[in-house]
């Protein structure tokens, strides 16, 4: 079945005369689908759907002159560009294609910020507005399933993840063969034509040392250490490169007015639990897992992150710990009200706000999100 794209929506409000809408996204997540989706929207004659990894393509936009696009573009009102990464100097393109070509409306998709992001830049400030395409989310499947059906399916969301075509596989050994492939193929593709890496093998090992660190600050020395080989300089700039691919994500600590609140470390999360789980190799079901509360939290972290996008919630999320051990899952601060969270798999176990919370922060919400209450938290 096709799942319909809660972001979808909000894309098409927002695609206007002369500006650009660009959606970035990990690689196999549905942005050309999505395109596609949007695609049929506009009339045949009025659009022109290119492909920035086409070498023809690539030849013909990167002839900046007016001339030429004004002759590509004739009669055209739509101009969708999917990979746009790929194509050189597509910032100054674009930005000459809607300063010149009156009543033009781009979109564009990109599977890498430090291309993409880089590329646009400066040429299209006040011009461009960012999306951000991530697996299906529960958000989307919820339409599809009830509440008795969502609880069956829950363990195999948290080993399997949410990559669209996974939801066209009718088996755990196709679900698995295909994370692999998302891994060995894909995962990496976009850093490793990036000039400054040398050391792909160094980029798995990297990515497995964190994968088993969910939940826990990350301490870049003791990667580094792990690693052998690489500096802690080469080791931040993975961990940055990693983070501009929609692999992992960064969630620094919060602190406020507490002397004893740790800020200065990070803990990384993945933005999908079967990525993670395909690069340290364990499908295995929760009978034989002794993971179940770390892919719990990158599940319900992640689940948040796409909900509060999706909704357009600009909501900043830390994690919360002082040095006496005292820690929250999950801090949100939403223009100065802040909700504190904490994750616990089993329903039974009861958790109170840490005394140091309570009292340096009392204006604060405290709430515990099990697999009885979670569905609340991530729609």
């Amino acid at each position: 079945m096709y799942i319909p794209r809660i972001i979808l929506e909000r894309i098409k409000k927002r695609i206007s005369p002369n500006k650009v809408v660009v959606l970035f996204g990990a690689r196999r997540v549905g942005k050309t689908k999505l395109l596609k989706s949007l695609a049929k929207e506009y009339m045949p004659a009025e659009l022109l759907f290119l492909n920035g990894e086409d070498q023809l393509v690539v030849s013909q936009l990167s002839n900046r002159n007016i001339a030429n696009y004004e002759s590509l573009l004739r009669s055209i009102k739509y101009l969708i560009i999917d990979e746009a990464q790929h194509v050189p100097e597509i910032g100054l393109i674009l930005k000459l294609m809607v300063d010149e070509i009156d009543g033009l409306h781009i979109v564009v998709t990109g599977s890498s910020v430090f291309d993409l992001g880089n590329k646009l830049g400066e040429p299209l400030v006040g011009r461009q507005i960012n999306f951000q395409l991530f697996p299906i989310s529960q958000m989307e499947l919820s339409p599809f399933e009830n509440s008795i059906e969502t609880q069956s399916r829950i363990e195999e969301r948290l080993i399997y993840g949410g990559y669209p075509e996974l939801f066209q596989l009718a088996t755990f050994e196709e679900k698995q063969e295909y994370l692999e492939g998302i891994v060995n193929s894909y995962l990496l593709k976009d850093i490793l034509v990036y000039n400054g890496i040398k050391k792909a093998d160094k980029l798995v090992d990297l990515l497995r040392l964190v994968a088993m660190q969910i939940g826990n600050e990350v301490s870049i020395d003791e990667l580094a250490s792990n690693l052998k080989g690489i500096s802690r300089n080469t080791v931040e700039t993975y961990l940055d490169l990693l983070e501009k691919v929609f692999v992992i994500y960064k969630v620094r600590g919060f602190s406020k007015n507490l002397r004893k609140e740790i800020v200065k470390t990070s803990r990384y999360y993945f933005y999908d639990n079967g990525v993670r789980n395909a690069l340290i190799r364990n499908f295995n079901t929760f009978k034989y897992r002794m993971d179940i509360g770390q892919l719990w939290e990158n599940y319900l972290m992640i689940e948040r992150k796409k909900r509060n996008h999706y909704l357009n919630r600009r909501i900043n999320m830390y994690f919360w710990r002082t040095y006496d051990q005292q820690e929250i899952d999950l801090i949100e601060d939403d223009a100065g009200m802040l909700s504190s969270f904490e994750f616990k798999w089993n329903p039974k176990k009861i958790s109170k706000a840490p005394k140091a919370w309570a009292r340096g922060y009392p204006d604060a919400s405290f709430e515990v999100v099990n697999r009885d209450n979670f569905m609340q938290f991530v729609t």
